[in-house]
């Protein structure tokens, strides 16, 4: 049985490596990365957000990645 996209996305993270919507889509096909990060967060993981700005087309997106859990 493969494992659920937040499991996968969790394990991503646990790795040392941060996730964007677009990565999340291509490597998962997770098309709502937020609520999964709201799925992780709710589930008492510590999951750290930064707004990054697109330098070509100055769009911006979210970045998480995996903090320090309290």
């Amino acid at each position: 049985m493969k494992p659920s996209q937040t499991d996968q996305i969790l394990a991503h993270l646990q790795s040392g490596c941060s996730i964007t919507p677009l990565e999340a889509l291509e490597r998962f096909g997770c098309l709502r990365l937020g609520a999964r990060i709201l799925d992780l967060r709710n589930a008492g993981h510590c999951i750290n957000s930064e707004l990054v700005r697109d330098q070509h087309t100055g769009k911006r997106y979210a970045r998480y990645s995996m903090g320090v859990k309290a």
